[in-house]
Parts: structure tokens; sequence; C-alpha cells
């Protein structure tokens, strides 16, 4: 199947609750499995489907049959066969999220060591889908607590790895248990025959799929992985553009809203950034790759489709800042840099759960992915002062500095200065609002406080600030240092303009500036800290806040701690890149 006849989703006949969420998050095309899949499994046949992990099988199977589910039926209609707790906790999670407008959906994951209580409670309530590994499912058939009779599918996944595991006879005692007229789909990477002999028996005339995954990489591709924990994404990759020598970035996302958000986020950091996704005319996207090429854009930030046939010598690295759905896109998305036989990096940002896909991708490729550091504190300042000395070379040699040299010469027989210090203090009022140097501790310390209730009392606030709340606190695990790192690297709000901070259980209170322009307050409000969005508004002052929070306290049981940080220092550095 040529790409030029791949169908799209639109093609399809899901249902209008499926597409609503294909749609909001941003898929464009089906993987090869997905669109040789989904219309079979539509239409009720069975299937026999040979693909790699990492190729797009939990969509492939999940989006038809979660269209054909009945979701006001309270029993079990899909039973889903995974080798691994991970797996099953992972099909779990896409399918919830696939059925998020389908009401009254419950999709339960069933594997051993989870609390059976807690499982046979969800049992009882209702789930029109299970997801869950064998040892555990018999447990349940044994007690008589899990019953498949009225199971419509079912879905044996990683068929090969079951029967590596010795999980193989006990996955066709649990078939043996569910309809006969059930719909019945395997997977697996491999045919073993042993394999290939449960999908006879249980499988009727079924349509048989075969993915075979391109797996060539470029020996000029450098590729690294970042494990994503503590530090924000967006600040991780800030620190590589920092540090790195970079000449242009492609930077992946999964979703056309993505592209958009990430872009103007590092517009606001200060680099040369534009959205590339689906949504742009014809015309926007030839522009947008224009001006990569000739250099007066320096990262591009595109979903898969969208850079399809992209071709720009220039670009030095590709960062997958959302690890893609299969093995065959991180390929094409890598494929960006490393043309013409010079040399590019490849950096993929992995959290921990994500890792299954990491090993997938190292068997595809038959290429290791090296762990990565980020940059150190030394290895940002060495490379801004790089920066800063290529300006002052290009400086000296395209403008006209006469009457500054005249300047600086009176300066000094005025004041008896020498040139060293005279420049160095030059240098230094270039530099202050973007500092060379990143602080030796640029993260806040919060002051010691007794973990009690606070009082009614407001600390004292500076004349020209004003009090505002935000609604992130204790709860949510938000300390000061995120307050004042979001605030000043969104808006560009120096630290030494933020007063005040108070953290209380579920909102915080922040002393800024009175005369915030109504712009700035509106960018605030979409801000993201600790997972929550600040909604930042002028606080009702200390009696609106106390019954706020005793209520919270209330209905959650919780304490109501608070902690106190004045923050002082300069303003965390932004580097401004630009051509």
């Amino acid at each position: 199947m040529t790409e030029q006849h791949t169908p799209s989703f639109a093609d399809m006949a899901l249902a209008p609750a499926i597409y609503k969420v294909i749609d909001e998050v941003g898929y464009e095309t089906p993987s090869p499995i997905q669109a040789q899949s989904i219309p079979p499994l539509l239409a009720g046949r069975d299937l026999l489907g040979q693909a790699q992990t990492g190729t797009g099988k939990t969509a492939a199977f999940s989006l038809p049959l979660l269209s054909r589910l009945d979701a006001k039926k309270k029993y079990p209609q899909i039973l889903v066969l995974t080798p691994t707790r991970e797996l099953a906790l992972q099909v779990s999670e896409a399918m919830q999220t696939y059925a998020r407008h389908l009401k009254g959906f419950q999709v339960l994951p069933v594997y051993g060591g989870q609390n059976m209580v807690q499982q046979l409670r969800q049992l009882q309530r209702g789930v029109q889908a299970v997801v869950g590994t064998p040892g555990r499912i018999q447990d349940h058939l044994r007690r008589g607590t899990l019953k498949l009779d009225r199971i419509s599918c079912v879905v044996v996944d990683e068929a090969d790895e079951m029967l590596k595991m010795g999980f193989i006879d006990d996955v066709e005692q649990i078939l043996e248990h569910t309809p006969e007229n059930k719909q019945t789909a395997l997977f697996s990477a491999t045919m073993p025959r042993e394999v290939l002999t449960v999908a006879r028996r249980h499988l009727k005339d079924p349509v048989e799929i075969r993915i075979k995954t391109k797996t060539s990489t470029v020996e000029t591709i450098s590729q690294w992985y970042w494990q994503v924990k503590g530090l924000h994404k967006l600040d991780a990759l800030t620190r590589i553009l920092e540090a790195e020598e970079i000449d242009a970035m492609i930077v992946f996302t999964r979703t056309k809203i993505a592209t958009v958000e990430l872009a103007e986020k590092l517009v606001a950091r200060g680099f040369s950034s534009a959205a590339l996704n689906g949504d742009l005319t014809q015309a926007l996207r030839e522009k947008t790759i224009e001006r990569l090429k000739k250099g007066s854009l320096d990262i591009v930030v595109a979903t898969d489709v969208a850079a399809r046939g992209l071709d720009v010598k220039r670009i030095s690295h590709v960062v997958n800042y959302d690890i893609p759905y299969d093995t065959e896109a991180y390929v094409h998305r890598i494929g960006r840099t490393g043309r013409a036989g010079r040399e590019g990096k490849a950096i993929l940002f992995v959290a921990p759960r994500e890792r299954r896909m990491l090993n997938a991708i190292e068997q595809a490729t038959r290429q290791p992915i090296k762990p990565m550091s980020l940059p150190s504190r030394k290895a940002i300042t060495d490379r801004r002062i790089g920066l800063f000395k290529e300006q002052i070379a290009e400086v000296m040699e395209a403008e006209d500095l006469e009457f500054f040299e005249e300047l600086v010469d009176s300066y000094q027989d005025e004041y008896d200065v020498g040139f060293r210090r005279v420049a160095a203090a030059l240098a230094y009022l270039v530099q202050k609002d973007r500092p060379l140097q990143p602080e030796e501790n640029s993260e806040p310390v919060m002051e010691e406080h007794p973990a009690a209730k606070p009082r009614g009392r407001r600390p004292s606030t500076d004349a020209d600030k004003r009090r505002y709340r935000i609604e992130v606190g204790l709860m949510h695990k938000v300390e000061p240092k995120h307050i004042v790192g979001a605030i000043t690297n969104e808006v560009q709000l120096s630290s030494s303009a933020i007063g005040a901070i108070k953290i209380f259980h579920d909102f915080s209170l922040v002393d800024l500036p009175g005369q915030l322009p109504p712009e700035i307050l509106r960018h605030l409000q979409n801000v993201w800290v600790c997972g929550q969005q600040l909604k930042i508004s002028v606080d009702a002052g200390p009696a609106a806040a106390r019954q706020d929070s005793n209520a919270k306290r209330r209905t959650s049981g919780k304490g109501g701690g608070s902690q106190r940080f004045k923050p002082g220092g300069k303003k965390p550095p932004v580097n401004r890149r630009g051509k």
C-alpha cells in the first residue's frame, strides 16, 4: 500500500464519539497497522495481525471495538489479554482516553499484585472492558467474580510474548470461557507454530495482516534519550537549546495543538520558533519551510504528518518532545537530520512509563539509544559567554563606534577609571536582564514555617504591589520556586518584582506589581504549574481566603498548612537567539 493510498480516519465508519477524540488528540493519519486493521474489525471480522511492538496496535483494535460497544450495558463486552502488567495498564489507559466521550464507559485493568478487593468492587459496579494478564483473569474465573459469557470481542495482544512467558495454555483456557460467536483478534510480532495453532483453533476465517517495519536509520545520526524527571520538559528543552551547538532544530509533538503551544512558549523564551501542522495552508507551510532554509527561523515544532517530506539540510537536531506512537514514525522523524552526509543529533524525551517504547525502538532499529545528561551550569555559562563574544565581534566589525569610544575616554578622564573596569560595567549593563552566568542557586529557598493553620492576618505588602490568588497549592506539591519560575519565564518579569508568596492547601497568594497590564494577567490565567492552571485573580482578602480554605478542608479532610517565601536576586536568564 503506497502512502498516497493510505486511508484517513475520516474514511472509516468510526463512532462520532471516537471521531471527537481523534480530533481532540490531533491524530492526522492512521499508521499502517491501523489503516489495515480498523475496517475489518469494524465489520466484525476476526483478525490475525503480525506487527512489532510500537506500531500503533492499541489504537488499531481499540478505536473500532469501542465504536461497536454499547456503553449502556454494564457488563464486560471487550476482553484484552496482555502478557504483562505494564502493557495491561498502558492499554487500559489508552482505551479510557479513546472512550472519554462514551458516557458511562468503564475499563478495568486486572493483574497480579493489585488489591483484589478493589478489582471486585469495580466489577460489581459494572465495566464494559477488561484488560488483564492471563493469571489474574483465571483467578477471577475460578472465583466466579468475572463472567465472560457475554463477551463480544477478545483481543490477544503480543501472543508470542505469551508463549515465551508460558501463558499460551492459559490463554486457550480463557478463550474456552467466551461465547462461540465472539469476534477475536490476535496480534503477534512473530508467528511461531504454537501461536499459529491457537489462531487456527479460535479464529474464524480471519483477515491476515503483516506489517513490515522500515527500520533503517542514518549512521551519521547520534541518538540520545533524556529520562523525564523533576525538570519540566520545556525547561529541559530550553537547557539543550542554550548549551548545544545548534544550526536548526525540528521538535516533534503528537498533536497539532501542542505544536502551537510549544512554539509560542519558545518564542516567549527568546527563541526563533514556529509551528508546522496540518491546519496550516500550503502557502503558509511553504513560507515557514523557506524561512527555516534561509536561516530566519531556527526551530520548527511539527507533527509527524506536517513534517513528511521535509528536507532542510541545516537541521542539525531533532527532538522527540513527545515520544512517537510507533517505531516507524521515530525513524521518519530522526531522518529529518543527518542529510547529505552531515552529522545530526536525535534526542528523545522518555517518561518512566514510556520505557517500553524506548526498548521497542532500539529493537526495531537495532541501534542503542544512549542516555544523556542535561547541560550543566558551566556548559550553559560557556555557551552564553561564547554568544556574547560573538555579538561583541560583530558590533566591532559592523558599527561606527567613534562616538562611544569618545564617551568612554571622557568617562575615564573624569573619574580616573581603567578601561577594563569601564568595559566590565558596560558588559554588566548589557547582560543584567539576561545574565551570562546562571545563579549558583537559581531556585528560591523556602523559609522554615510551622505546618499549622494560617492566621487571618495578611503579611504586609509593598505599596506598589498587589496581592493575587492562584489556584495551585500544597495539595499539588507546588513550591515557591515553581511559582517564581513560571511567572518570570512566561511574562518576562524579574523575580525581584515578585513579593511575598504564601502557599495554602489548595491555593496560593503572591504579591506582584500593582499595575500589571491586562494582557499579562490574561496570559498568566492559562499558565500551568504542577499540573494546574494558575487562573490568577485579584485576592478578595483574608476572610474570603480563610472561608474558601476551610470549606475545602472540610470536604477533603486535610490540614491547611502554609509556606511563605520572599524571593530575591535576579531574574532567571532568558537566552534570546535569532539570526
